[in-house]
């Protein structure tokens, strides 16, 4: 009792013709057959069809039939069966707890779950989604024939019992034991039972086998196919779309030329324009770029809620939570949204003191150590998270201790993704009693991080789609498929290349491609058969501007398949693709010329002065004015990894500890001693390579330290901090400050030792000119530069053993130190310039660079 009309391509017809074409040949056709329009019901691939095809009938008069999709139309004649515990939900993240359970008996599993945790979450997710596919498949089928589909698909995954693939069929037989175990009746059942006074299909996109089956039975049924063969598209006749193509060099090129294409269409009067959202990250970059210039924009795609403002502060607050208490993640929710209107200068002052110490780790912070305002931030910070503290508990226990540590806080709705983020972790509602959610909330036990990834895995799922403002709408973000038949005057999409447009994803579950098709699933095939038919649609489009970018990266990047056969049939008909023309001016805007930097200081000089302040003033005097004078500093990152800076710092105390421990015991455990009390404040896993460089230099510093006692030469103190006037009037005030890494006693004489962990060859060289050397120069000053005394450098880590460098004449350059800088000094005082030199290393890592804009000069 079916019938099928192909409606094809009509010249110069627009989607708005398209529509009234459908109305005219729908109604033509009840007439013949004598079927009551308005108890007809015609049915659409996607809602967003809707509304076009109700103008289009009401423009041809009479009564309308039921204008619906199928399941809209399913959910209308019926509300679906509440999922009972361990049966399926439709909710991924509930169902992989229940997929859990199913497994837990099933010993073929276990290893893969003991061994890979994280292999076996993906092997949930797979047999979760194998499930879901496997009910909709179910669901398509009518009621009296499902049990022998049940039956061909148990035969058809159980044919295979060895070889590759075990594992995967295993979890496929247990996903279809899962949807066959399912009594509940599919909502589409309701369809199988409707008697319509006749069916009407509008197909486009490609087959739909829910209304296959549906149009089989015995009521009168019209197939409308809308399906264009794009080889096809200019046979006859020229199709109404005005076809443009671009190619970009490059990703930022790709996005402003789609803006300006969007923009362009606006300027001509073409409202509104569908901008298809095919490659994801050239949209968010064109959606900036059309915000900037006040497009009003409606996005039917949304995006992941994971990259929500409301995701992120809630991720960064559970970390710092559940995540090990690294600084770096609680630093992240103290600035988040959730904390906005916390102790700003409190904050503030906590990161600053976690850089200069280099804490990272949130046990090293001791609240009766830190300043007034510091504390009570860190200690409001801590009593928010206590309702986290803890072991495992059941995933409803967390979710109420989650709302009991956002208590306080700012309120996630007011946060731009908060509504539906509360939602889906199930914080602002409540399940039906006796539910599958209900049990799945109470039964699942998780420890903290289980409980961390499962937040993460949901919100990563979850879409966020943006209120929109109210108002016209000009630009369109929507998928290929559902740009399909919709009055849209003009149509852009970026990605036209055969990366992005054409090729199709594997399955995500467990089924074989044939497997899947043998089961009433789309097959690769049928799947890009159907992006094929969703790209042709777009030539009812009044305009239609394809651009793509020619490399990916440095590897180049050719057309799609499908516009290449666009291409083809415009070719043998004789015709071609227009090109599309950036309509923007490259504006060159006049060179502003930069000449060499010169600070003025205002006769202005610090209180004190250190090693590294007098350096940058002998490196580059634009370096001191940025980094002494104004106290211009770049935040130290607060990374997981250590650094060799880090290293330094750390071995430093560690022999300031032996040194001071030492008893005349054994000097080797003692060293292992002191490293391990200096190390508890670190990452013993982060810092395996560093530990492993100390254990090839402790033998070879206790060598070292043997023979040098054997000279004679003793320790006397470490990380002495010291400080000294040694400046004439009117210089007098200014202090020098320092820390000296350690003093030896040597038969009589001082020795002034500064430890490094680098390379001895340019340490030596260093030294070859004493003049150029500032460090030991100014460890000698601050003791007075007294006569005899002694300076060097401790190389500890070279690779080549423990090495002694010792500065000639330490006393002489301490003092030609303070006389040039004397001199400097006076020459600032009197308001000399502090130009920028420009030369040299020095800028090469210089944070003030950017100040001077050396690389500006002209």
């Amino acid at each position: 009792m079916q019938q099928a009309l192909n409606l094809g391509l009509a010249p110069g017809e627009d989607n708005e013709a398209f529509w009234r074409r459908v109305a005219a040949v729908g109604a033509d056709w009840l007439e013949g057959r004598g079927a009551a329009v308005r108890d007809a019901v015609l049915l659409l691939p996607f809602a967003q069809q809707i509304a076009p095809a109700r103008r289009a009938w009401l423009a041809h008069g009479g009564w309308q039939p039921r204008i619906t999709t199928s399941r809209s139309l399913a959910s209308a004649l019926g509300p679906t069966a509440l999922a009972a515990p361990d049966q399926l939900s439709g909710d991924a993240a509930i169902d992989a707890f229940t997929a859990d359970r199913l497994l837990a008996e099933q010993s073929w599993v276990q290893p893969l779950k003991r061994s890979s945790p994280r292999d076996y979450r993906v092997a949930l997710a797979r047999l979760v989604d194998t499930a879901h596919a496997l009910a909709r498949a179910a669901a398509q089928v009518p009621p009296l024939q499902r049990a022998a589909f049940m039956d061909a698909a148990r035969q058809r995954l159980s044919a295979l019992d060895a070889g590759p693939g075990l594992l995967e069929r295993a979890l496929a037989q247990v996903a279809l034991a899962w949807v066959a175990s399912d009594e509940r009746r599919p909502a589409t059942d309701t369809l199988f039972a409707l008697r319509p006074s006749a069916w009407i299909w509008l197909r486009a996109g490609g087959p739909d086998p829910l209304v296959q089956a549906l149009l089989a039975g015995d009521v009168p049924a019209l197939c409308l196919n809308a399906d264009l063969d794009l080889d096809q598209a200019w046979a006859g006749y020229t199709p109404a779309a005005r076809v443009e193509e671009a190619v970009a060099p490059d990703f930022e090129t790709l996005a402003q030329q789609t803006a300006t294409a969007v923009v362009q269409h606006l300027n001509a009067g073409r409202r509104p324009v569908a901008l298809l959202a095919q490659d994801r990250v050239v949209i968010r970059r064109v959606r900036a770029l059309l915000a900037r210039q006040g497009v009003p924009m409606h996005d039917e795609t949304g995006w992941t809620l994971a990259t929500t403002p409301a995701a992120a502060a809630l991720m960064a607050l559970l970390r710092a939570a559940l995540a090990g208490g690294a600084v770096d993640d609680w630093l992240a929710w103290l600035k988040s949204a959730l904390a906005a209107g916390w102790n700003a200068e409190g904050l503030a002052g906590l990161e600053s003191r976690c850089r200069r110490f280099g804490w990272r780790q949130a046990a090293q912070l001791d609240a009766a150590t830190l300043p007034p305002a510091v504390s009570a931030a860190w200690q409001r910070a801590r009593r928010q998270l206590e309702p986290l503290a803890g072991g495992a508990r059941t995933l409803g226990g967390w979710l109420a201790a989650m709302g009991q540590a956002l208590s306080g806080l700012t309120p996630l709705a007011e946060v731009e993704g908060g509504e539906a983020l509360l939602e889906t972790l199930w914080i602002s509602r409540n399940p039906w009693a006796g539910s599958a959610h209900e049990a799945a909330l109470a039964q699942t036990r998780l420890r903290p991080d289980e409980f961390l990834a499962w937040v993460d895995d949901t919100l990563e799922a979850a879409q966020f789609e943006p209120t929109e403002e109210a108002g016209a709408v000009a630009v369109v973000i929507t998928p290929l498929a559902r740009a399909m038949l919709r009055p849209f005057s003009a149509v852009v999409l970026p990605g036209a290349d055969a990366a992005t447009l054409g090729p199709v994803n594997p399955q995500a579950g467990l089924l074989a491609d044939a497997d899947a098709a043998a089961l009433g699933l789309p097959s690769l095939a049928e799947r890009r058969e159907a992006e094929g038919f969703s790209f042709a649609q777009l030539l009812r489009a009044p305009v239609l501007t394809l651009l793509r970018c020619a490399f990916a990266g440095a590897e180049p990047l050719p057309a799609s398949p499908l516009l290449e056969r666009l291409a083809g049939a415009a070719a043998r008909s004789g015709q071609g693709l227009h090109e599309w023309r950036d309509g923007r001016e490259l504006l060159t805007p006049p060179g502003q010329p930069q000449h060499r930097a010169a600070a003025d200081a205002d006769g202005r000089l610090p209180a004190a002065l250190s090693a590294s302040a007098i350096d940058a003033l002998r490196n580059c005097p634009y370096q001191f004015f940025s980094r002494v004078l104004l106290g211009l500093r770049e935040a130290d990152e607060l990374e997981q990894e250590p650094d060799k800076r880090d290293y330094g710092t750390w071995l430093h105390a560690v022999l300031k500890r032996f040194h001071d421990s030492r008893n005349g015991g054994d000097d080797d455990l003692a060293l292992r001693a002191a490293a391990e009390a200096e190390l508890a404040w670190l990452d013993a896993a982060d810092f395996l390579p560093f530990s492993a460089a100390f254990e090839r230099l402790r033998p070879l510093y206790l060598a070292w330290l043997v023979e040098a006692e054997a000279g004679g030469q003793r320790f006397a103190a470490g990380e002495v901090d010291r400080d000294c006037q040694p400046f004439d009037a009117p210089l007098d005030a200014l202090t020098l400050r320092g820390r000296i890494d350690r003093i030896d006693d040597a038969a009589g004489k001082t020795w002034l030792l500064d430890y490094k962990t680098g390379d001895a060859k340019g340490l030596k060289e260093k030294l070859a000119a004493p003049l150029e050397d500032t460090q030991l120069a100014t460890y000698a000053l601050l003791m007075g530069a007294e006569p005899g005394l002694q300076a060097a450098y401790l190389v500890l880590d070279d690779g080549k053993g423990i090495a002694l460098l010792p500065h000639a004449d330490i006393s002489n350059t301490a003092l030609a130190l303070r006389g040039g800088l004397q001199a400097d000094l006076m020459a600032v005082r009197d308001g000399a310039p502090l130009p920028a030199l420009g030369e040299g290393k020095v800028c090469d890592y210089c944070e003030a660079r950017g100040l001077c804009r050396k690389d500006d000069w002209v």
